[in-house]
């Protein structure tokens, strides 16, 4: 019997028991679904928050103070002045108000005296969801100063640019869709954490787990290779973690289509190629995590103290995720075959509307692919150790 018949052999068997065990499936199933609809929950509130900021309601008290200057607050787009509470501070405490603007009772008579006019900002900086009230509140009281600051120059024959010394003009470079790409990376890390959970249980299963239940000895009788056996589990868990990132990926861009980007000022543009793009670069990925699940397994005495491991191998494909989102990972093609940074870097193009070269593709997924090889051989190996399986 050749070598390749006796890994089929050995994945099927092992891709039929995991299937079987529906509790796994479902916990895979819950892993891949719940963290999605939670991050696409937390950007339709962040949309949610920018778009009261933009159509927002400001309560002012002291209206009667400064008619002209809550007239120029009803001019502005998205702006609707409301009655303030009889208590604003009470108010944003019980958080029944974001922001409160108070003008003060001597603010015509410093207007008229030509120096600073007093108004309050009442706000709650612990709050994260009304912080983009409050900076418009901020700025609309800034522009307001500004423009009479200028008429004030004016009426005394002084150009206003005169108080302008230096006029800061800003350049964007970046395009919509790399504004973009900056959100979006999180679908990159979703997508790594599903080949990692998809292949989790089953790579557990088929070495902890056997050598626990004292059913890897019986098994290691039989005249298949060390090889044989290694391999065939590997691609069994890895077959489920490729499973779990294609379900992840069709659950969590359904998700992100239906935020309301636009209420943050981006244009949701995320292509069918560009999906097809994340899977030819998280797939052989998910090779990779399996066999270092696997590698790592087979060292556990029990299927808990497998589960231990993971808890700390769970970091090595969460650890470049983080750093992606505080040091971009974009236009850093060097580390393309690197496992797991290389990944993140191309994604980072491909949503960035930058795709790579067939070259690049081709180098991240050889590379994984090749660790992966190279993992898979040294579990082989631990199969011919006493220790490994005799072990309790």
């Amino acid at each position: 019997m050749s070598i390749l018949r006796q890994v089929w052999i050995v994945f099927t068997k092992e891709l039929r028991d995991g299937l079987r065990d529906r509790r796994s499936i479902m916990s895979v199933l819950v892993v891949a679904a719940v963290m999605p609809t939670l991050f696409g929950g937390m950007f339709t509130v962040m949309a949610g928050h920018s778009k009261d900021a933009e159509e927002m309601k400001l309560p002012v008290g002291g209206v009667e103070n400064a008619p002209a200057f809550v007239d120029w607050l009803k001019q502005q787009p998205g702006v609707e002045v409301v009655a303030a509470p009889a208590d604003p501070e009470q108010a944003v405490r019980d958080r029944q108000e974001d922001v409160v603007l108070i003008i003060e009772k001597d603010f015509a008579k410093n207007m008229a005296r030509a120096i600073p006019a007093p108004v309050k900002l009442v706000s709650d900086s612990t709050r994260e969801g009304a912080r983009r009230k409050v900076t418009r509140a901020r700025n609309l009281v800034n522009a307001y100063s500004s423009q009479l600051a200028s008429l004030r120059l004016i009426a005394r024959g002084v150009a206003p640019t005169v108080a302008l010394p230096v006029r800061v003009e800003e350049v964007e470079v970046s395009s919509a869709q790399e504004r973009l790409a900056t959100q979006l990376n999180i679908l990159t890390l979703l997508l790594v954490i599903a080949a990692v959970t998809g292949g989790m249980q089953i790579a557990i299963d088929t070495t902890a787990g056997e050598r626990e239940r004292g059913s890897l000895e019986p098994l290691l009788l039989n005249p298949v290779p060390r090889g044989a056996l290694a391999a065939g589990k590997w691609l069994a868990a890895s077959a489920f973690g490729c499973a779990s990132v294609v379900f992840s990926m069709l659950l969590t861009v359904n998700v992100l289509r239906r935020v309301p980007w636009q209420d943050m000022g981006i244009r949701f543009r995320v292509s069918d190629s560009d999906l097809m793009s994340l899977l030819a670069l998280i797939l052989p990925l998910a090779f990779f995590l399996s066999a270092v699940t696997i590698f790592a397994s087979t060292f556990a005495r029990s299927f808990k103290e497998a589960q231990g491991y993971m808890g700390m191998l769970i970091l090595l494909p969460l650890f470049p995720g983080v750093i992606s989102m505080v040091y971009p990972l974009s236009n850093r093609r060097w580390l393309t075959p690197v496992p797991i940074f290389g990944q993140y870097a191309l994604a980072a193009d491909v949503l960035g509307g930058k795709p790579p070269g067939v070259t690049f593709y081709v180098l991240a997924g050889v590379s994984v692919v090749a660790c992966a090889l190279l993992l898979v051989a040294l579990t082989s190996r631990l199969l011919k150790r006493e220790t490994i399986i005799f072990g309790r």
